[in-house]
């Protein structure tokens, strides 16, 4: 029985561990990709103002190999063989001489569906600008506006990598009449590092008001987007779910709390101290009200992981005194709560603006989203823990014990990565 009960301590450790693996990023260094879909209602159908970082159009052109040894440069790019291998640098005299062609580009991969019929797409613009110097692109006239007079591409930049540029695409969709609900959706498939982790923000203009759509990934399932505030809001609650059960920093803080309560009294007021705290910092941190210093993102990280490892401790020596005790315990998980805040806040601003329509409707719906997700870890857990303890109390204990040793081991190791972030920062 000894034995038995070992072996489902080590077993806990090793899948929880092997999870981590695969799992251990930083909320701010998954180097989301961000496209922006601006979408107007025509008498005869839609314009479509896409932002769209250039890899996304021409990663996946690229040609077969050839006598030199180097793959045919995608169109509007041409290689170079640097120190860190070889790189893709953009074709600006290409570009200036013929844009409408990348404008193309999208409108190939891109679909829009309307009374089950796909619409035809006309390119009637392109601009591209180095990642930094682009106008503004959060509201319909900022998009309007980067079609005016200016150049295609800015004549002060003599050479640029494709991954450090943006491209501007104006498309009109001709559905020969007024348009209502449709369903976006892509084929554009670059093959890069993190685009399943690419963040699609869609604003539709109907006669309802503006609209706010998100969706994660390259769109390959269509995203309806229809005059219905509340289905706009879902797919911000729909986010909130994704990112707190998609990072496991949270998942395990969460766990945390579930294993290191004393009973139903005990778990809530932990979760409701947890809920508030980052309430306050999602909103406060979208809003820009925190420090902007280089210090201030990896210092956040190194307190999440320290977070978790806090809470495991405690969930390892946890004791009854109830209600004194978790008087403490509230403000505790409140505190460390904010911590927890300041990184959905910052995952949320890679996919809205302050400036953007909408903006407390998203704010709120995503927040939503987060207390789901929450909530279903909890409701997961703290059932199963109780069926555990009905069972065998002593299988239940070495349960609790091996679930927050292997949540320190893994904060242990976030925090060792984190550490040098931090210093290098100061």
């Amino acid at each position: 029985m000894r034995q038995s009960r070992r072996l489902i301590v080590i077993g806990i450790l090793v899948a929880v561990v092997g999870l981590s693996l695969g799992a251990a990023q930083g909320h701010f260094n998954l180097n989301l990709n961000v496209r922006v879909f601006q979408v107007e209602h025509t008498e005869d159908g839609l314009r479509l103002y896409m932002r769209v970082p250039m890899p996304y159009l021409v990663a996946g052109e690229r040609g077969p190999v050839g006598d030199d040894g180097l793959p045919k440069a995608p169109p509007y790019t041409k290689n170079r063989y640097e120190e860190q291998g070889l790189m893709h640098l953009v074709d600006i005299d290409a570009l200036k001489a013929g844009s409408l062609g990348l404008g193309q580009i999208a409108a190939q991969g891109l679909k829009l569906e309307a009374d089950g019929k796909q619409l035809r797409p006309s390119v009637l613009a392109v601009r591209a600008y180095p990642i930094g110097d682009q106008p503004g692109f959060a509201t319909l006239d900022e998009a309007k506006a980067t079609f005016g007079t200016g150049p295609v591409f800015p004549d002060n930049v003599p050479e640029i990598y494709v991954g450090d540029t943006l491209v501007d695409v104006l498309i009109d969709y001709d559905a020969g009449g007024r348009v209502t609900s449709y369903a976006l959706s892509s084929t554009l498939d670059p093959n890069i590092p993190g685009q399943d982790k690419t963040a699609n923000a869609i604003l539709d203009y109907g006669s309802g008001g503006v609209k706010v759509f998100r969706a994660q990934g390259l769109l390959t399932e269509p995203v309806t987007i229809s005059g219905s505030h509340t289905s706009a809001a879902w797919t911000f609650i729909a986010e909130g779910i994704h990112h707190i059960l998609g990072g496991l920093d949270h998942v395990l803080f969460v766990l945390c709390i579930v294993i290191g309560a004393t009973g139903l009294g005990s778990l809530v007021s932990r979760v409701t101290g947890f809920t508030l705290g980052h309430s306050v910092t999602l909103t406060a941190g979208f809003l820009g009200y925190a420090p902007i210093g280089a210090w201030f993102i990896p210092t956040v990280e190194l307190g999440i992981a320290l977070s978790i490892i806090y809470a495991a401790a405690v969930a390892i020596l946890t004791e009854d005194g109830y209600p004194a005790r978790e008087r403490t315990m509230f403000f505790v998980t409140f505190a460390i709560g904010m911590v927890h805040g300041l990184g959905f806040s910052f995952v949320l601003h890679e996919i809205l603006k302050i400036d953007s329509p909408n903006l407390w409707q998203s704010l709120l719906s995503f927040n939503v989203g987060v207390e789901i997700g929450q909530l279903a870890i909890v409701l997961v857990a703290w059932p199963a823990l109780l069926l555990l303890k009905r069972l065998n109390v002593t299988a239940w204990d070495y349960s609790r014990l091996a679930l927050a040793f292997a949540c320190i081991v893994i904060a242990g190791y976030w925090t060792y990565e984190r550490v040098p972030a931090v210093v290098d920062s100061l």
